[in-house]
């Protein structure tokens, strides 16, 4: 498997597999494709974090961190990863996970939120948004939305997250 920054020529594949890969789940809009297509055109689209995962020359999974708003400062939200029916618990989004932290690390972010799987996401340090005093902006249970410390800082960032106005929240 190779993880690499989607390009334009992606872009098809990419909005296909995240529609195939939130068909059969609980945990859905109907719309996770067409975001990434809004947040693309967006201000808070940070290229760099913008990843595929290739196996075969095809694309299996995909992962998106936008810029968002905690109080005054900016920070990341992850949303969404996507992999293929057919490719998931094999690690693929795990991997996708990792490389988008190390990455975020690299351009100096401090913080990711993530609303999701409370079984899932902690594995990769995700936990409860609380924790950090971080609030979503909608009513969700406290153990599905969530936060990692990605960098130290000294900064007190808390308060209620301001996501990108392609979310629609």
């Amino acid at each position: 498997m190779n993880i690499r920054q989607e390009n334009i020529k992606d872009y098809q594949e990419v909005y296909n597999v995240i529609k195939l890969a939130f068909e059969t789940s609980t945990n859905k809009d109907d719309n996770e494709q067409d975001l990434v297509v809004e947040l693309r055109k967006s201000n808070n689209f940070i290229k760099e974090l913008s990843l595929v995962a290739i196996i075969d020359d095809n694309i299996v999974g995909y992962i998106l961190f936008t810029k968002i708003n905690i109080g005054e400062y900016e920070e990341l939200a992850l949303a969404p990863l996507a992999v293929l029916p057919q490719y998931q618990k094999q690690g693929i989004g795990g991997a996708l996970i990792k490389e988008g932290h190390r990455i975020a690390k690299k351009l100096g972010y401090h913080y990711s939120v993530v609303l999701g799987s409370e079984k899932y996401y902690p594995q990769y340090g995700y936990v409860k948004a609380t924790t950090y005093g971080i609030k979503p902006p909608f009513k969700i249970p406290t153990e599905n939305f969530m936060v990692i410390k990605l960098n130290k800082t000294n900064k007190k960032i808390q308060g209620t997250v301001k996501y990108a106005k392609e979310f629609n929240l």
